[in-house]
């Protein structure tokens, strides 16, 4: 993405100048907002990254999801332990074995030295803290709870990375298996159907439609391989573009939460997602229309995202959380049901986070009974495999015996 330079000036009017990176000037200006940074002027940067596009860039080490959690897991102890904010990022950026981490944590120092909050030195990071967590920090600093806040981010992030595991694991068994009947296709038709196209060729007989079929893709298969190979790269590269895009995206993430067996794992695993977020962010003392604009950034998944917008959207026009929640049409009977209770009671985080965990529950309950609901779908298309081949290649093998024993 480009860089932009950028100047504004910060709740106490002080002036802050900086470098983002983003998709555009709007992107950068959103980002500014959420750090409580009045934008003054919003340039793209000139200057290109020393370490972009150079062949050491290839090999850095990247931060990844556990990473951060270590991260808020140390800064929760160390704050909890009367540290300093300045020690505690000290002594993380010399403990830290990722040299990009520890670059980002001096970075953060750096910023804090000269002036800045916590929150807003994170903002200039948005590939490492996304606004969700800089949103979290920001309200520690507002209540003067930053212990706490970073150990219910650290639990967070726990969240986060067991559920894309759960998801990830939910998709592999299928797909490995999809895999596994295309490369013996593949293998069927570049070496079983030619040998036997040989006996056929002797025979000199007419051939069954269905064998004419099976040889002819096989011929297809050994002279145009190179262009079949190359379709499919053609095909992954424009699939992958087209998800990049925000349309794509979404009518992506649509389908794939109405996938059969597998589209209702991942819908779980997004829902358990969304109410964990929410009910970590209204624990910690944001407003619902923020808690949702916050969440609908985290859910992963453009269609659910865009019914939280709604959702949002709807208190925002003085809509109660019940009937916005249904209107939405993504929540269950039960699940309803307990948000109407935690309306009601006003214990709305409680019941966020139980419903949290039912999906939890739900999912793994799912994922653990994957293989016996595809086990009865895989054993229907190695059926019609094998009876293809039989009657596309074994029927002539078989009339040529019964002509062989009639002589």
């Amino acid at each position: 993405m480009p860089a932009y330079t950028y100047r504004g000036r910060d709740a106490n009017g002080a002036q802050v100048t900086g470098v983002l990176e983003a998709a555009d000037t709007n992107a950068i200006a959103n980002l500014l907002l959420t750090s409580n940074i009045t934008p003054i002027a919003i340039e793209q940067s000139q200057k290109t990254s020393e370490v972009k596009g150079t062949l050491p860039s290839l090999f850095e080490e990247k931060i990844t999801s556990l990473d951060i959690m270590l991260f808020s897991r140390q800064m929760y102890t160390l704050l909890k332990a009367g540290i300093p904010i300045m020690h505690a990022l000290g002594g993380l950026q010399a403990s830290t074995k990722n040299p990009r981490m520890a670059q980002v944590v001096g970075e953060l120092r750096q910023s804090l030295d000269g002036g800045r909050e916590l929150s807003t030195a994170m903002a200039e990071h948005p590939k490492v803290f996304d606004s969700f967590y800089v949103s979290m920090v920001r309200v520690g600093e507002t209540t003067g709870m930053m212990d706490n806040i970073f150990l219910r981010l650290f639990n967070h992030l726990e969240f986060e990375r067991f559920m894309h595991g759960q998801i990830k694991a939910a998709l592999r068994y299928p797909t490995f298996v999809l895999i596994a009947m295309a490369v013996a296709i593949v293998v069927i038709n570049i070496f079983v159907i030619p040998s036997f196209a040989k006996v056929f060729d002797s025979m000199h007989a007419e051939l069954p439609l269905l064998t004419r079929i099976l040889l002819g893709f096989s011929n297809f298969m050994l002279a145009y391989w190179p262009l079949m190979i190359a379709a499919v790269v053609g095909i992954g590269f424009m699939f992958k573009r087209y998800i990049s895009t925000v349309e794509g995206r979404y009518k992506w993430d649509t389908f794939k939460l109405s996938i059969p067996i597998a589209g209702k794992i991942v819908q779980k695993g997004t829902m358990a997602r969304f109410a964990r977020s929410f009910a970590l962010a209204s624990k910690s003392g944001v407003p619902i229309t923020n808690a949702l604009k916050l969440v609908a950034q985290t859910v992963d998944n453009e269609f659910i995202a865009k019914k939280v917008d709604g959702m949002r959207a709807g208190i925002e026009r003085g809509e109660s959380i019940l009937r916005t929640a249904n209107n939405a049409g993504v929540f269950n009977p039960l699940v309803l049901q307990m948000i109407a209770v935690g309306e009601e009671s006003g214990a709305l985080d409680d019941l966020m986070q139980e419903i949290a965990d039912m999906y939890q529950r739900d999912m793994e309950y799912e994922i653990k009974t994957l293989g016996a609901q595809i086990e009865p779908i895989l054993i229907v298309f190695l059926g019609v495999m094998v009876l293809i081949l039989a009657l596309g290649i074994f029927l002539p093998v078989w009339d040529l015996g019964k002509v062989a024993l009639h002589k």
